[in-house]
């Protein structure tokens, strides 16, 4: 079986976990997970690897993300989403003094670096346990802030209360709370009643099979779904090896860099290293002197 991302499209009302499952029982194969979860009433892109595919899921989790979200002004809930209990609701005329270009204005004030505190119903963990654990428990625990970026934001329509807006973000970022604090800046209160990831790094919703779709195919067809592992990191830059450095690193000797060929791109971020045949070797990191790689995962068996 091909090792490498399959992108599904996650229904609403069921875990990341349940969709790797179902994924990895209709693929047969050993080894699955997903690259970055999906609260279980959002759906959309969820990646998920497959066999040594698991090893360069990492690599996912600082990618950017593009969501398509709704957010309901005038009611704040304990989880930040329509799931939870209300807490606060605005009075009648609390939203009565909004308007489209006061709400654009605020919008458009969370777009930068920026400081954000998850909620506390989240898969964060305190002392080894998740917080939405703790939270069920009556125990609000708020992580500290978190370093986040808002590359773009756009508002896609509003009709009171509801405001549909679209983020592209970096890894890390909760929409959940970015509806909070909207909401909060309004000064009316708000959470997030729908969402829908669009875009995970370079993989995109409308590439992605549905699960059941992919539960009606058979293995073979099935297979044909995953992008190889080569493919899938096509945001790094890339090293194409002949059979004498392949051998190198199958034994993990060390890889000088004047030995090396030059990367299609200098960088000092990860490299992947592949044979003529597109098959993923290694990824590697430039040393510290800059005159060496260091490995940072090895698939040459």
């Amino acid at each position: 079986m091909k090792s490498g991302i399959i992108a599904i499209s996650k229904p609403e009302g069921i875990s990341s976990a349940r969709v790797v499952a179902r994924v990895k029982k209709a693929l047969g194969v050993k080894k699955a997970g997903h690259t970055g979860t999906l609260d279980p009433f959002a759906t959309g892109l969820l990646l998920c690897a497959i066999n040594k595919g698991t090893r360069i899921s990492g690599f996912f989790l600082t990618g950017h993300k593009r969501y398509s979200a709704t957010v309901c002004l005038g009611v704040e809930t304990d989880t930040y989403d329509l799931t939870g209990r209300t807490v606060f609701t605005a009075p009648k005329n609390g939203m009565s003094t909004l308007t489209k270009e006061i709400v654009d204005e605020t919008i458009n004030s969370f777009i930068g670096v920026q400081d954000q505190v998850a909620p506390a119903f989240s898969a964060l963990k305190h002392e080894g346990q998740p917080l939405y654990k703790l939270a069920r428990q009556g125990k609000m625990i708020q992580k500290p802030p978190r370093k986040i970026e808002i590359f773009d934001i756009r508002i896609q329509q509003i009709k009171f209360p509801y405001l549909d807006i679209e983020v592209f973000c970096s890894s890390g970022t909760y929409i959940r709370s970015l509806a909070f604090d909207i909401g909060r800046k309004l000064g009316c209160g708000a959470h997030l009643s729908k969402l829908c990831r669009t875009q995970s790094s370079a993989f995109v919703l409308e590439d992605a099979i549905c699960l059941d779709d992919l539960e009606d195919l058979d293995r073979v067809t099935a297979e044909q779904r995953i992008v190889c592992l080569s493919d899938c990191l096509e945001f790094m830059s890339k090293i194409i090896v002949d059979q004498s450095i392949a051998e190198k690193i199958k034994f993990g000797q060390k890889l000088l860099k004047e030995e090396m060929p030059p990367p299609r791109a200098e960088s000092d971020n990860p490299i992947r290293v592949t044979d003529n045949h597109n098959n993923l070797l290694a990824i590697v990191q430039l040393t510290e002197d800059r005159q060496a790689y260091k490995y940072c995962c090895v698939f040459s068996s």
